[in-house]
């Protein structure tokens, strides 16, 4: 791609908007571009319009805060690492550790055996366990999103019992961090019909003592992960605490599945050779007429036909099938397999999935962080994890907190 240039994928993505409405602005001559090889590119100069991403042309840099005395941080829903091991680049130290998943804890306790990671249902954790961590300066963690069982009340703590939201906050109210932080799909913003997002934070504020800062959707592309995920972040400050939190300033232009996958700006070496699930011999053979961030669309319509099945008489875009990567955008968001017929995620070359050391990669794991378990279990963790990145900036804004008041 050609320096200083964005691909329409690329600007859109950036945008929050379709790829048709920037087509309509390049139509409408609102938006300059050329088309060289047939690719539309947007010189970075014609995104000075859009307050949005006024931070492409800032050269501040982005302060790395040091903490002034040790902050801690008790991980809930932990997972394989994402979110503590982001908090922990940035400065703070992981003091417990728990997930129900067998493999997650197996990969924690590979990776830090100095975590006192528990591998039990957080159903199960007593009062008393938790109670050894009171003093904590975080309580974080990211519990599936649930409904709640509406009667036509008002709901307090003690009505969500048997949700997992209700075992993250009987773990706050029990530790009293001066902060706590949820995070999670964009989805819980409209689930329910935003009943779920309203109790969580009615409980937060009037049960459990913790004012809620407005919820944010944090765009990964935006905090070096070559990723388009998106995840909503919760943040719960102690009341009378004096805590100002603030979420993190936008940091990077997007970067790419080759930023990911080659030596560059985010790895000094090419990706390590790894494991990855295996194709038909005749899914390789349709597989290998589909273009770097193409999808079954480009095929044929003979091959269409017989790939999709049932599926190509049915309504919908449909456009995560037969999908290969980009080496010029960042990757799609990550699912837990990525052979899944109607989310493919192919390597921009090779007729195949992604590794699951490539997977890594897109989510910003180290090449050292070693995964435990099975294949699919570690497609599944990884697929499932908070981008090591995005964490750690919002680690840095946690120091930042915690700093002015300690």
């Amino acid at each position: 791609m050609k320096k200083n240039y964005f691909t329409k994928e690329i600007v859109a993505d950036m945008l929050s908007t379709s790829k048709s409405t920037v087509s309509s602005w390049i139509r409408k001559n609102k938006l300059k571009s050329i088309k060289p090889n047939g690719k539309t590119l947007i010189h970075r100069d014609e995104l000075k319009r859009f307050n949005k991403l006024a931070f492409l042309f800032n050269k501040k840099k982005t302060k790395k805060p040091k903490p002034k005395k040790k902050y801690t941080v008790v991980e809930l829903f932990a997972g394989c690492g994402g979110l503590a091991l982001g908090f922990e680049e940035a400065g703070l130290n992981c003091l417990f550790a728990n997930d129900i998943d067998r493999d997650s804890c197996k990969t924690l306790r590979e990776n830090r055996p100095n975590w006192n990671v528990v591998n039990r249902d957080i159903h199960q954790i007593t009062d008393s366990e938790f109670k050894k961590y009171k003093g904590a300066n975080v309580v974080s963690g990211g519990f599936p999103c649930q409904a709640f069982s509406y009667a036509g009340k008002k709901m307090g703590f003690k009505d969500t019992r048997g949700t997992l939201f209700y075992e993250f906050a009987r773990a706050v109210k029990i530790i009293k961090p001066q902060i706590c932080i949820a995070e999670n799909v964009r989805g819980l913003v409209s689930h329910d019909n935003g009943k779920t997002l309203k109790t969580i934070i009615d409980v937060m504020e009037n049960d459990i003592g913790y004012d809620v800062i407005s919820p944010e959707i944090c765009q990964a592309i935006f905090y070096e992960v070559p990723q388009k995920r998106e995840r909503l972040f919760l943040i719960g400050i102690k009341k009378g605490s004096g805590l100002i939190f603030n979420y993190p300033d936008k940091v990077s232009e997007p970067y790419t599945v080759k930023d990911a996958l080659k030596k560059g700006r985010l790895f000094k070496t090419n990706v390590p050779k790894a494991e990855f699930q295996k194709y038909t011999k005749r899914k390789q053979q349709i597989m290998s007429k589909v273009p770097g961030g193409g999808n079954w669309r480009d095929l044929p319509e003979k091959l269409q036909k017989e790939y999709m099945g049932g599926s190509y008489h049915l309504g919908g875009g449909k456009t995560g099938i037969a999908r290969r990567l980009s080496w010029d955008e960042p990757s799609l968001t990550l699912t837990t397999a990525p052979a899944m017929k109607q989310t493919e995620r192919a390597h921009p070359e090779d007729n195949r999935p992604l590794t699951y050391r490539e997977y890594a990669r897109i989510q910003t794991f180290p090449d050292n962080w070693k995964f435990m378990g099975s294949l699919n279990s570690k497609y599944k963790q990884i697929g499932n994890a908070v981008p090591v990145n995005l964490a750690k900036y919002i680690g840095y804004e946690i120091i930042n907190s915690l700093n002015k008041v300690n």
